[in-house]
This record gives C-alpha cells, structure tokens and sequence, in this order.
C-alpha cells in the first residue's frame, strides 16, 4: 500500500512539473505582443537606453543587443556591456525562437541551455529604430534604440505603454553610452 501511495505522488509531482514547464507566462498579462512584425527588420544592433535592472545585467552600461540570424535560421542574441566594478566588458551569447509565429513579436530567449525566457516587443516605430520590449514578468522592460538617444516624444509614449501594461517605471535605470568597444 505505501508503495502505491508513493508512486501516486512521484506521478502528481510530475504533473505538476509537466504544468508548471508549459503554462509558463511568457508575456505580462496586460502586454501584447507587436504583430505583423518584420523579423528581418528588427535584426541588427540595438543600445539598451532603460531597463530593470537584474542579475544579469547588473553593474552594466554601454549595454547593446544585436540580433542576427545563423546559418539554421535561430536567431542569435549578442549582448555586450561594460561592468563598472569590474572596469570589463562582458558578453553573453544566446539565442531566440519565436513562440508562435514569426509575424507575432512574441519570443523566448536562452543564455542557459535549455532555459528559455519570454521577450516580446511591445511597441515599436514603423522604421524599427525604437522599441519598446517586456520580458516574462512586470520584473523584466528595456527600451531599445537603433542610436544611444531616443526623442522625448518616444519616451514618453512608450512609459505609458509601460505603465499602462502595469510597470513601475520609475524603476528604470537610464544606461550611459560612454564607451566604444566590441567583442
């Protein structure tokens, strides 16, 4: 009798793993993702002008992003930024899969393996030279620039989106580009 009763735990335990792996949000509730989006378009380098800051991009400035596609079509992610404690530069390396199609802003994005996180365009210009990107949580925005300056008027239009989606944006931290360099 024990003997069932632990398996029909071990099986509810991992139901409830299995649940838990694939009902993972990958966008705010409130956010939508952009759609119609041009993936060839939004390739290329971006400067991170604000974001919340996290673990893995704590201490960092001069921060960028540039995505590229590799010769299977994923696209690569390269994130460079200058740590200024350690007075390094520092890169990571990962890449992105859309969720569902690759017309919808909606994507998930691995630094670790088989680790996935979401990263969804939430607003971005008809020229793709400003955007607006919510990660999985209300944890985790950037706002993303083509040059290391946004207009005023794109900033102010993409903090509402935030704060209507249900951001503290007066969490953002504004990033200084000061420095050139590449990996």
């Amino acid at each position: 009798m024990l003997k069932r009763e632990n398996t029909n735990l071990i099986h509810h335990v991992l139901i409830l793993i299995l649940f838990g792996f694939f009902s993972c949000r990958t966008i705010p509730e409130k956010a939508v993702a952009v759609k119609s989006f041009d993936k060839a378009k939004y390739l290329g380098k971006w400067y991170e002008i604000a974001r919340f800051d996290f673990k893995y991009e704590k201490d960092l400035n001069n921060t960028t992003a540039e995505y590229s596609l590799n010769k299977n079509g994923v696209i690569e992610v390269n994130n460079q930024g200058f740590d200024t404690i350690s007075k390094a530069w520092k890169q990571s390396i990962g890449k992105a899969k859309f969720v569902r199609e690759d017309d919808v802003a909606m994507l998930k994005v691995s630094f670790f393996g088989p680790f996935y996180s979401g990263y969804n365009v939430i607003a971005i210009d008809e020229d793709y030279n400003y955007a607006l990107v919510a990660g999985k949580s209300l944890d985790y925005l950037w706002i993303l620039s083509r040059e290391t300056k946004i207009p005023n008027s794109i900033k102010t239009k993409y903090l509402k989106i935030a704060e209507d989606v249900g951001y503290n944006t007066s969490k953002l931290l504004w990033i200084a580009h000061d420095k050139k360099y590449s990996f």
